[in-house]
């Protein structure tokens, strides 16, 4: 992916969140430099910030997703007395635009649609390896209440709904109806190790410098 073509997709999230009057924190206009600096060691640290990804593929209006990373705690510190054991992003999933299966070995995370057209979650169970059950049924909790479907079966969230999905569960996700914004309340987030894809992708797209960076990614620290 182009760097001008990463500048041109922060342009367009940065407009659709003013249009749902969705303020990210100070840091998220800092530039290349302070991100950088002794200021920006918490974030780089974290990986908190800007994240766009095609997952290597080159194909972002059809495989791609839109994050940003607001607070992270450290998974060196899980189960320690104090620690920030929690993370929240917001996401971005455009039109038919999928976030390919996977799953993760630590995550527990809730999905939340905030907005715009319907989340549709494609899932299964896993088998006792950790791969995908194509047999066994899928139960989640969403909303507070229990979920059984059929394995690859579709979960469609309206505006306002939410599902957990635990270490156990494969997703696939996309918008469908408009672009959907989403919310990701989790335990501590770890993007280098803990997402087990279904196919052999990246989780950060491959930039190419034809310009300056407008924001740094988190890719970038």
């Amino acid at each position: 992916m182009k760097r001008s073509r990463v500048n041109e997709i922060l342009k367009e999230a940065q407009e659709l969140l003013a249009s749902y009057n969705y303020v990210l924190p100070p840091f998220a206009d800092w530039s290349p430099e302070q991100i950088r600096g002794p200021e920006g060691k918490t974030i780089r640290d974290r990986r908190l910030g800007w994240d766009i990804t095609d997952y290597g593929k080159g194909r972002y209006d059809e495989l791609g997703l839109f994050l940003f990373t607001l607070r992270n705690g450290d998974l060196a510190k899980m189960g320690q007395k104090g620690a920030m054991l929690y993370a929240e992003k917001m996401l971005i999933s455009g039109d038919c635009q999928i976030s390919p299966m996977h799953r993760h070995d630590v995550k527990t995370e809730d999905i939340i649609n905030r907005g715009g057209g319907d989340l549709v979650l494609e899932l299964f169970s896993a088998d006792e390896s950790g791969g995908i059950d194509r047999s066994a049924q899928v139960r989640v909790l969403s909303d507070a209440n229990w979920v059984e479907m059929e394995a690859g079966a579709h979960l469609r969230l309206k505006p306002g709904q939410s599902v957990t999905l635990t270490p156990n569960i494969w997703h696939a996700f996309w918008g469908e109806g408009g672009t959907c914004l989403i919310q990701e309340v989790s335990t501590v987030n770890d993007d280098l190790t803990d997402n087990i894809f279904e196919q052999p992708i990246g989780r950060f797209s491959d930039v190419e410098e034809d310009e300056a960076p407008l924001r740094l990614l988190v890719s970038d620290y």
